[in-house]
């Protein structure tokens, strides 16, 4: 299993924190300024809650938006693939991937493991790395108080440890939103949050050229993409989105001079293990 890590306030969180202790002293002190206390409060959950709307952001805690220095400087980049597995998408996927001889982080739900372990089994025979998307991708997610989120974290991580062999080491939230209550749930079981550099929407966008535009034009050494195997649209024919862009994808990231490697690969090569 992981080992539990730090966990390391951010600024922002410390602010929070030190304005829930001075808010209640200054409504004792100064009680007519009631109205304004409770403003800087509700000011204070706001911007919380706008940072965790930004999947992105470092604000409410580190996250992996690139991949770290030392692999930009070999010319490396992610293929990250979400929602998984599915029987009908993920098999073929595999098999674009065994043709072209590259490995990708697959970014698993735990009730789809659970249904189909056969293709977990699968994906790491593959050489790929199987990471923690959460036990059951709940939409309210970022609503989730530290205990209900550790429990569905915990459930994942148990079962995707077991049925790929080894334990994911970073989580992707769903739909990359999350809130204060995330990074010392993570922190605690050793996972790292993972977001992304660029993504294609392939789960609303059904025209394939549009998503391989929009993945091709962040094509950079360290950069972390983003599709979809399972909630993927479909074009126009009726086929996934993902079996369509991926080919082309791979193709212009080798034109570009740039080596696919999973997550764990470029943690491992940092020297962390």
């Amino acid at each position: 299993m992981t080992r539990p890590r730090p966990w390391r306030p951010t600024a922002l969180i410390w602010l929070s924190l030190g304005l829930h202790v001075v808010v209640p002293l200054g409504w004792l002190w100064r009680s007519a300024l009631w109205p304004w206390w409770v403003w800087v409060l509700v000011l204070d959950h706001l911007v919380l809650t706008l940072a965790g709307l930004w999947p992105r952001s470092a604000l409410l805690g580190p996250s992996w938006r690139a991949l770290p220095p030392s692999a930009v400087r070999r010319g490396q980049i992610a293929i990250t693939i979400d929602d998984g597995p599915d029987p009908a998408v993920t098999p073929e996927v595999l098999a674009i991937l065994a043709a072209q001889g590259v490995k990708a982080t697959f970014f698993c739900i735990g009730k789809r493991a659970e249904a189909h372990p056969e293709l977990v089994a699968a994906i790491r025979s593959a050489g790929h790395a199987v990471e923690n998307h959460s036990y059951s991708h709940r939409h309210d997610f970022s609503l989730l108080g530290p205990w209900r989120m550790r429990a569905d974290l915990e459930r994942a991580q148990a079962l995707l440890a077991r049925l790929a062999g080894e334990a994911p080491r970073f989580f992707r939230a769903p739909a990359g939103l999350r809130n204060p209550f995330l990074e010392p749930v993570l922190a605690r079981l050793g996972l790292r949050l993972a977001s992304w550099s660029r993504r294609g929407f392939d789960t609303r966008e059904s025209e394939p050229k549009r998503v391989l535009a929009r993945l091709e034009s962040g094509l950079a050494p360290g950069a972390i993409l983003l599709l979809h195997d399972a909630n993927a649209a479909r074009d126009a024919s009726g086929s996934p989105v993902i079996l369509r862009v991926l080919p082309g994808l791979i193709e212009r990231i080798r034109t570009a001079g740039l080596e696919p490697v999973t997550l764990r690969q470029a943690l491992e090569e940092m020297g962390e293990s």
